[in-house]
């Protein structure tokens, strides 16, 4: 559901001209300065990065953080070549050169004394439009502007969450003094330039996210202490089974850091972080027990016999001890329920005094409910507020009140007095109003204690999800695994949403189907656009169904199955409309395969795209690895420029059609997947003409544009390709010969290598004389023949299932 960022705050427009950044400065280039530097490296923008001068005999620490930064894992940047935007220096030497900036962030350490110090010199240097904002976790924003010798109306504090380009969410802290028009300009800017999901919150402690998920964590551990829970029981009941991140609670206390677990918690009001909890916080500091910076914290990694293994904290003895998998048969009865709502209702539908995870999950959501609804106008002005910024900045599936709502809020409200557990009076006064949920109109109303009604929940210009065009009635048709949505103005969305998007014959139906050039779809609409609401874009192929026939030897199932993937690719590649692919998240095997074969993509920055089917011992054979030959064809065509006079033959031999060659076989050969657009471009895998949006909920509407302007422009679709030269058997021969010399040096097993010859043997369209000419349909053939001839090994079927048993590649 794409929210604004209040209901309740109509002084910070949503339709506000996004704030003109062409060059910005961070304050601080520690962990998060020198993050926040490379996240405005990736939106493009030139950054300035100061901090302390130099000691004696070594670099500046701008310089240090700069070439940290090209190391750091995850990546900070999209691509190396992004840090050239950032030019480090130091506060002694260049604060003059903050009068170029049109923004200046500062980011050093979290202390109210040296923020304000700091500020103080730097205002003077400051452009009269530009603005100043102070990046805090729970600091008071106001008492740093009162230390500022003036520009106050053009200061507010953002609260960016670690790391900047991972973390969708932004708090935004104005003051009284703060001009709201200022304020709404940059969250346009952060919203559209950064990708930033922006939330206004309140000057109190903690703000928003940190405030409810710190609270959460507290009194999930104490929980624990108190009743007797282990590390492994709490973190599986407060992970997925939630819509909460795999991390649980004590796995994410240990990512982030439980010195800075603590820091956080000490900026609390009196008496949250009370409990058992904070003595055990306090001991494992103590000890040095950090976390993951540490090596221990909540866990702790050894490596026995050459393998990693994990151990486990045992809070009462303060031993660490074997990792014991829980065993609570309510968590795995509902773990595969969906939506979150059904997994909800079962597990809080069992009895606290009788089964242990809903003895656990009772007390927390109960006070995770009341806790967040009474923050109602002290941290936030309203729910969507909240529940957004639990799902930025947390990564939860549904905020505490979309969560309540699922859970069936009347239902819960009985129980909770029935066991005596407190309740908000803003949640009474929701029932008292009449109603029964927090939302009302799929989501488009949001009561307002404030007001005691249902109010409008504000919705931000170009920013959509299927979701919003679902509940407005506009499914055409559907099935199980995709569905048509109109997304107005003449373009259609083909939805992906089968479970974790896998592609199966549900999807394979409709896409087929509806992008046929005979049907009312494509007399209807004039394009498309591919996508989805779903975590990730497309794991690939339904792997399950194509084991079973494996087994059983339906060689006649399995090559159906092949065909019909490789007609809805090309239903794709052919279809009379523009087709654009709006891809995100993960996108591979059979997934990438309908982006290659789209007239245009728009990307999320975050793509994680690879063809890897070679992981499970297969090649991709719905027309991927034709694509990738074509893309190697146009690739060397461009740089060796062959003339049209001279024979195929000379071409298909050249230095240039062999260096593409190579790479393409590389890339799937060792199951490469990009780690963001970016370098899916370098790839190959993205194409020049294609496009990136930074923002997630941009995403759709976005592809809708580029689809609108194809069209608008003309299409026409692409000829199927009748005489590309092939490669051939010399180009095949250099290719068996690295992929040999690859298992020699012990980078590839036999499997591998018999893999990566069949996906050479497409490649060079066989062993045929360079230069012959080859169609499309011919190199589909030889894709299904490599395809059919890996499904009969038995390595390839041990493969397929330990990666459905596992979710892990198997390396045979």
């Amino acid at each position: 559901m794409s929210t604004a960022a209040s209901l309740s705050a109509p002084t910070y427009r949503t339709t506000a001209r996004p704030l003109l950044v062409r060059r910005a400065a961070v304050l601080g280039a520690g962990t998060m300065g020198s993050r926040i530097a490379a996240h405005l490296a990736n939106a493009g923008i030139p950054t300035l990065m100061l901090d302390i001068p130099a000691k004696e005999g070594a670099a500046t620490p701008a310089k240090a953080a700069l070439v940290a930064m090209s190391k750091s894992k995850p990546a900070a940047l999209f691509e190396p070549g992004a840090a050239a935007l950032i030019t480090p220096g130091t506060f002694d030497h260049d604060l003059p050169r903050l009068a170029e900036c049109d923004w200046v962030v500062e980011a050093v350490t979290e202390n109210l004394g040296i923020k304000a110090a700091l500020l103080e010199r730097v205002t003077p240097h400051l452009a009269p439009h530009a603005l100043l904002t102070t990046n805090t976790s729970g600091l008071p924003i106001g008492k740093i502007a009162a230390a500022l010798p003036g520009g106050r109306e053009r200061f507010f504090g953002t609260h960016f969450f670690n790391p900047p380009r991972y973390m969708r969410l932004l708090e935004v802290i104005p003051t009284p003094e703060t001009d709201p028009e200022a304020v709404a300009a940059f969250a346009a800017f952060a919203g559209r330039i950064l990708g930033k999901q922006v939330v206004y919150a309140n000057d109190t402690p903690n703000f928003i996210a940190n405030r409810v998920g710190i609270f959460t964590t507290f009194t999930s551990a104490n929980l624990m202490l108190d009743w007797g829970f282990t590390v492994e029981e709490v973190d599986a009941l407060t992970g997925p089974v939630l819509g909460w991140p795999r991390t649980g609670t004590f796995r994410l206390a240990d990512l982030v850091g439980l010195d800075v677990l603590a820091h956080v918690a000490a900026n609390f009001p009196e008496g949250v972080n009370q409990g058992r909890f904070s003595a055990l916080l306090g001991e494992m500091i103590k000890r040095g027990w950090l976390g993951d910076k540490a090596g221990m914290g909540f866990y702790k990694k050894i490596r026995v016999n050459g393998k990693d293994e994990r151990l486990t904290l045992d809070p009462v003895k303060f031993v660490y001890r074997p990792f014991e998998k829980p065993a609570i048969p309510a968590l795995d009865m509902a773990k595969n329920a969906d939506p979150l709502g059904v997994r909800l209702k079962l597990l809080l539908g069992k009895d606290p005094a009788r089964e242990r995870a809903a003895s656990f999950l009772w007390p927390l959501l109960s006070s995770l409910w009341t806790y967040a609804a009474d923050r109602i106008g002290e941290v936030a002005s309203d729910a969507p507020s909240i529940d957004a910024a639990m799902c930025a900045g947390f990564n939860w599936e549904q905020g505490p009140f979309e969560m309540w709502d699922a859970a069936d809020l009347p239902s819960i409200m009985k129980r909770m007095k029935a066991f005596g557990a407190p309740v908000s009076a803003h949640v009474e006064a929701l029932l008292d109003a009449g109603f029964c949920s927090w939302y009302t109109d799929q989501g488009r109303m949001c009561f307002q204690p404030a007001t005691g009604r249902m109010e409008p929940v504000g919705t931000i210009p170009g920013q959509a999800r299927v979701f919003d065009f679902r509940r407005q009635g506009k499914v055409v048709r559907g099935n199980n695994g995709a569905s048509l949505v109109d997304l107005g103005d003449g373009v259609a969305c083909l939805q992906l949403h089968s479970l974790k998007n896998a592609v199966g014959g549900d999807v394979l139906e409709m896409i087929t189907s509806v992008l046929d050039p005979a049907s009312a779809s494509v007399r209807d609409f004039a394009a498309f656009v591919i996508s989805g609401d779903r975590e990730n874009f497309s794991v690939g192929a339904n792997l399950m169904q194509l084991l079973l026939s494996a087994q059983e030897g339906e060689w006649d199932e399995v090559e159906a199955m092949i065909r019909a993937f490789q007609r809805m690719t090309a239903g794709v590649k052919f279809c009379p409309r523009p087709v654009v692919a709006a891809p995100f998240g993960l996108t591979l095997g059979g997934g990438a395969e309908i982006c290659l074969h789209a007239a245009r993509r728009q990307a999320h920055v975050e793509t994680y795209m690879g063809l890897v089917e070679a992981g499970v011992g297969l090649i991709p054979a719905g027309g991927g690895t034709k694509e990738m030959l074509f893309r190697a064809v146009d690739a060397a065509v461009a740089l060796a420029r062959p003339d049209p006079r001279e024979p195929a033959s000379r071409f298909a031999q050249s230095a240039e059609l062999a260096a593409a060659l190579k790479n393409r076989l590389e890339l799937m050969a060792m199951a490469k997947v990009s780690t963001s657009a970016v370098e899916a471009l370098s790839m190959g895998l993205l194409a020049p003409g294609d496009r990136a949006s930074m923002n997630r909920d941009r995403l759709l509407l976005d592809a809708k544009a580029q689809a609108m302007a194809m069209a608008e422009a003309g299409y026409a679709p692409p000829q199927p390709r009748r005489a590309v030269p092939a490669p051939g058997a010399a180009a095949l021969a250099t290719m068996e010969t690295g992929i040999f010399l690859m298992g020699e040096a012990g980078y590839a097993s036999e499997h591998d290598q018999k893999v990566a010859r069949w996906i050479a043997y497409v490649l060079a369209g066989g062993r045929v004389t360079p230069g012959a000419p080859m169609s499309e349909q011919y190199l589909l053939d030889l894709e299904r023949e490599a395809f059919l001839s890996l499904c009969g090994e038995a390595k390839t079927q041990e493969r397929i299932a330990f990666t459905l048993k596992t979710g892990k590649p198997l390396r045979n």
